[in-house]
């Protein structure tokens, strides 16, 4: 593998990670949009399932992206990047490793505060990792909500720095997590 661009097990979290994410958001913007009623409780239901699976799945495959990557390593950066790029760089990378860890897991804890078991597809029901607590409940979707669209903007800026180095900087920036980047 050539050091200057990332693996293919890199580049396949990656992209299925933001593929998840941008998923979630999707799906609880739909479950907002949906009233409450007898035509739409079993929708909704199913819904906010498919929310849940996709955080809990960026959560535990982000935990894999990290072991690979603590074994595997990343490329070097580019050179002739200035060092405040670097370091905003690294700032926003380690708050959306941050926040792709914490969100899922404060879904997780409301979840289970507000009385609602997270079954992973339906299948493997995860433990309620606190009693139920409508307080606290409350608490944490407020946090998840705020955390959320944190996570959003990050994900935004990323995409955008990634783009202006590609068309403008003509780098390869982008290249270097794009399977079919040279």
């Amino acid at each position: 593998m050539s050091r200057d661009r990332y693996d293919p097990l890199q580049m396949a979290l990656h992209w299925v990670m933001a593929l998840l994410i941008f998923s979630a958001f999707g799906l609880i913007w739909y479950f907002n949009s949906l009233e409450l009623g007898p035509q739409t409780f079993k929708l909704k239901f199913q819904v906010i399932a498919w929310h849940k699976w996709a955080g809990i799945s960026v959560m535990f495959l982000l935990i894999l992206r990290l072991a690979w990557r603590l074994g595997r390593g990343a490329p070097a950066p580019l050179p002739n990047q200035p060092a405040w790029q670097l370091k905003a760089a690294a700032s926003i990378h380690h708050l959306l490793y941050l926040l792709m860890f914490a969100l899922p897991c404060i879904g997780w804890l409301m979840s289970s505060a507000k009385g609602y078991s997270v079954v992973l597809f339906g299948e493997w029901p995860l433990p309620d990792l606190v009693g139920k607590n409508e307080t606290l409940g409350a608490t944490l979707a407020e946090v998840h909500y705020y955390l959320g669209y944190t996570l959003l903007a990050l994900v935004v800026l990323h995409a955008a720095a990634a783009i202006k180095h590609h068309l403008i900087d003509r780098d390869a920036t982008l290249s270097r997590m794009l399977p079919w980047g040279r």
